[in-house]
């Protein structure tokens, strides 16, 4: 049985770790490198920045906080935020990157993925969606930090992107963000049956039981999602949990966790 993963997020803005809810009302949260720090000694699977600032000046500053993290941690790094061209990933990966996400410039030249997949594989790859319901069992993907709804169907997005290089899907429910009422589980699994490749659902986490059903396969009770791995920040960077409790509590409920 594959491992599930617990990956923290930092969104990182200015060189401060920052959160908000459904993308709005932003504030800080911490020091980047200090926070790395303490998730990669609890036991993070994995970690991702995300620079939601994106312009120049500010995916400069998140590199060097990369370039700080990398040097301490040795578990997988992400980054996103401001990724608009093959250069830019292989500053990112020169950082220390060992992987990098995408969402606005796939979405406004999708042929970029495919041009990143040939310069570093697939498997660097991570195709950030960041959806909203637009209907019954309908999603769209949002650009531009969740500000403008692209019209496009979330999962049909998704496919496409799998065919055109993407490794993984970075799921991002805007209508869950930050609110701690739950992952978008419908929206998981619909994800999960149209792609080949892992899911990591994000957006909502707000109790352990959450997280773990979030990861949970089918069978496994109501609440499941059967991601592949689950991202938190809030819950953790707020002191509310631990990476521990979160491990522990996902195995109790029958999820295989790496420790």
């Amino acid at each position: 049985m594959q491992a599930k993963r617990i990956i923290p997020c930092l969104d990182v803005d200015d060189g401060r770790v920052v959160k908000g809810v459904k993308f709005k009302g932003i504030q800080d949260a911490g020091d980047p490198v200090e926070m790395a720090r303490r998730y990669n000694g609890e036991g993070a699977d994995e970690l991702t920045f995300l620079d939601i600032g994106a312009s120049y000046k500010s995916r400069a500053t998140l590199l060097d906080v990369v370039r700080q993290v990398a040097a301490e941690v040795f578990i997988p790094l992400c980054v996103g935020g401001g990724i608009r061209t093959v250069e830019d990933m292989r500053e990112a990966m020169n950082a220390g990157a060992d992987k990098v996400s995408v969402c606005t410039a796939a979405l406004q030249r999708p042929r970029l993925l495919s041009e990143m997949a040939r310069a570093y594989g697939s498997q660097c790859v991570v195709l950030s969606i960041d959806a909203a319901r637009s209907g019954p069992a309908c999603w769209h993907a949002y650009s531009h930090g969740g500000r403008t709804d692209t019209g496009l169907d979330a999962v049909q997005w998704a496919r496409r992107a799998v065919e055109l290089g993407a490794g993984e899907i970075l799921l991002n429910s805007i209508d869950a963000d930050g609110t701690g009422a739950g992952y978008d589980l419908e929206l998981t699994r619909r994800i999960l049956e149209a792609v080949p490749v892992p899911v990591i659902a994000s957006g909502g986490a707000g109790n352990l039981d959450q997280i773990a059903g979030v990861l949970l396969p089918p069978g496994a009770g109501e609440d499941w999602g059967n991601a592949d791995a689950a991202l938190v920040a809030s819950m953790l960077h707020y002191g509310k949990t631990t990476l521990g409790e979160i491990k522990k509590h996902a195995q109790s409920r029958g999820v295989c966790v790496r420790w």
